[in-house]
């Protein structure tokens, strides 16, 4: 990683360093603080390019304090921690040069692929007549009255296809097809009045609609009931288990 950071810096022959050789690690010491960091006073700077100085590792122990480098465990780990402030340094002093390239680079990243549909419906046109005539004739086939949104006219031919046409449905009619007496909706009462037939008649068709979905929720609550019970009230019990008295 140190190398990557070396190479980031531009530092000369970094695939030949060992970083592991105290020389070259002070070597690298010396040559990012003069290139790139550039905050040390001149006094430590001269120290820290004689990489043979006595007190060389004292000035740099002070030098480390100074960029603000926390405790670690091996001299890597500095190295690697000062070659990342200046990696920062350096991105601050061209961040607009890298701002740049970083737009271009997502600019390139968020091109709409173009992307080729093999299922033939992913072709049609929702909005164009054709369409829409489609639609319609379906409706009048199944006996649908035709919407002016065909998006609406759609979900109600999916609905008596689902609900009519499904193969238990076609196998077993009578289990589908509703009997009995029609609901007098033309003598129910509405209950209030608003002052229009027509909308009068809309309320009622709306009232029963909400009716028929109640019952339908309440049916399922009971069947829901019912089957919780079926487990938590079995009435099985196994009478070897039973004793009388102590």
């Amino acid at each position: 990683m140190s190398k990557r950071l070396l190479n980031a810096l531009e530092y000369p022959q970094v695939d030949s360093l060992d970083l592991n050789d105290e020389n070259t690690f002070r070597k690298v010491i010396a040559w990012t603080e003069m290139n790139r960091i550039q905050r040390a006073p001149p006094n430590i700077v001269n120290i820290l390019k004689n990489i043979n100085a006595r007190d060389w590792q004292e000035v740099y122990t002070d030098y480390k304090d100074r960029m603000g480098c926390p405790a670690l465990s091996s001299k890597l780990e500095e190295l690697h921690w000062l070659l990342g402030y200046a990696v920062q340094l350096e991105t601050q002093k061209n961040r607009n040069v890298y701002l740049k390239h970083a737009v271009e680079n997502l600019q390139s990243t968020n091109v709409v692929p173009s992307v080729v549909a093999e299922n033939l419906l992913d072709k049609l046109d929702f909005r164009c007549k054709e369409f829409a005539d489609g639609i319609n004739e379906l409706a009048k086939t199944l006996k649908t009255a035709p919407h002016p949104d065909p998006f609406v006219t759609l979900k109600a031919v999916r609905k008596v296809i689902t609900k009519r046409l499904a193969p238990d449905c076609v196998a077993n009619p009578q289990n589908y097809i509703l009997t009995g007496t029609p609901f007098p909706i033309q003598d129910a009462d509405l209950g209030f009045d608003l002052n229009n037939a027509t909308l009068n008649q809309a309320a009622k068709i709306l009232r029963m609609l909400y009716i028929q979905d109640l019952r339908d929720l309440q049916t399922k609550a009971n069947e829901l009931i019912v089957a919780v019970q079926g487990v938590t009230a079995n009435p099985k019990t196994d009478t070897k288990l039973g004793q009388v008295g102590y």
